[in-house]
């Protein structure tokens, strides 16, 4: 079997649930090959790699180069050239647009695959029909921010993409629902959650031996992870006199709004911001700490809250679709109501204040239940059963 992905780059150093399924279809024998916009993320995985067109550039470059592009697919790939151009006209997509969309997916149409799949929802709008176009079977995964938060700011995007004959991968229950209820019938939706690698991620349960209460949290500086909301509960810790430090790992546009408000919250010798890390450095800050933070608007699934289980680190989670499948809550850690820093701020003092006994009890149960059910081999297995089962 030959599969074909599309990413929107190589799968950098935090993506490795792609670099780990791809090595799992390889193992089973399975050719693999990425579509990418830009290779820019280097990559040790031993798979073929197509450049999309570059079509950057000053508008005579890209007209020339726009020009060529479709040339070169019309002359080399006749047959699934025209059948996308036919295809995109029976859906009345405009002509203009039609020819776009040809040049934007030529770098696809000059492989034979027995499966194309979408890395994210966001990868298969304009290309919804260049799956059929090579005869392929079509999947899309939704992951989280292309799934709960593209489409409120784009309306109606996905309504061709439902209209097609796609299998879906999702991370949750909660995002299986919600495509049912957009009319996708459930038997075309596999629910495949993330996996940690356990050989990296693992740990005793002696507990941290610190003077203060040590917190981590691990996520892309972006309004939807709720780090303002987290920032604002600790301040109200710090106001009961509960010595704490939080490192906050990761990058993002958010970064400098979030420092002023830890300036104005009179954070600045209680948070660190760590920047981003690899795994083993994750690795390190988590031995650190007691506590894992994760108190997100809204997320798809969350690798970081599972690797912290993984070290048996006391979790805290916001009641977010895939957050509250992701911990099983007062057994493998402590699911709470988003947006209110008030019952935040309690529930981190209540853990503080938990035995021993209950700490490694907590610990415990979640250590075993992520072992048991997140670990790579079964998501191996999970993916060649998607491709297989149709």
């Amino acid at each position: 079997m030959k599969i074909g992905i599309v990413l929107p780059a190589t799968p950098g150093y935090s993506e490795t649930f792609f670099t780990n399924k791809i090595k799992g279809l390889q193992e089973h024998g399975y050719t693999v090959v990425l579509f990418v916009n830009s290779d820019k993320n280097k990559t040790t995985l031993p798979v073929k790699i197509i450049n999309a067109p570059n079509l950057s550039g000053n508008s005579g470059m890209v007209l020339l180069r726009s020009f060529l592009c479709l040339m070169e697919t019309f002359v080399f790939h006749f047959s699934a050239t025209i059948r996308l151009f036919q295809l995109n006209a029976n859906d009345k997509i405009p002509f203009s647009k039609n020819i776009k969309s040809i040049i934007a997916s030529s770098h696809i149409l000059s492989e034979k695959l027995d499966w194309l799949h979408f890395g994210f929802g966001t990868m298969a709008l304009d290309k919804e029909n260049v799956a059929a176009s090579i005869k392929a079977e079509m999947a899309v995964s939704f992951r989280g921010f292309d799934h709960y938060v593209y489409p409120q700011k784009n309306k109606n995007c996905y309504q061709l993409l439902f209209s097609k004959k796609v299998k879906y991968h999702v991370l949750s229950d909660g995002m299986k629902s919600d495509l049912v209820q957009k009319g996708i019938p459930a038997t075309h939706i596999e629910k495949i959650t993330p996996a940690i690698n356990m050989d990296l991620f693992t740990a005793n349960l002696d507990r941290v031996k610190n003077d203060s209460l040590k917190i981590v949290t691990a996520a892309r500086l972006h309004w939807i992870k709720g780090l303002d909301y987290t920032l604002e509960a600790l301040a109200l810790v710090k106001e009961k006199g509960i010595q704490f430090h939080y490192t906050i790992i990761g990058e993002g546009l958010e970064k400098e709004r979030l420092q002023f408000l830890v300036h104005q919250l009179e954070l600045g010798n209680e948070v660190t911001f760590a920047g981003k890390l690899n795994p083993e450095e994750v690795k390190k800050e988590l031995q650190k700490a007691q506590v894992y933070l994760q108190y997100s608007h809204q997320e798809g699934f969350c690798n970081a809250a599972l690797e912290a289980q993984a070290m048996g680190k006391i979790c805290i989670v916001s009641d977010a679709d895939g957050l509250k499948e992701n911990v099983v809550d007062t057994i493998t850690g402590f699911v709470i109501p988003k947006r209110n820093p008030l019952y935040l701020a309690s529930k981190i003092m209540e853990v503080n204040g938990l035995s021993a006994i209950e700490k490694t009890a907590v610990s415990k149960n979640a250590m075993e239940r992520i072992k048991a059910f997140f670990n790579i081999e079964k998501q191996k297995i999970a993916f060649i059963k998607f491709y297989e089962k149709n």
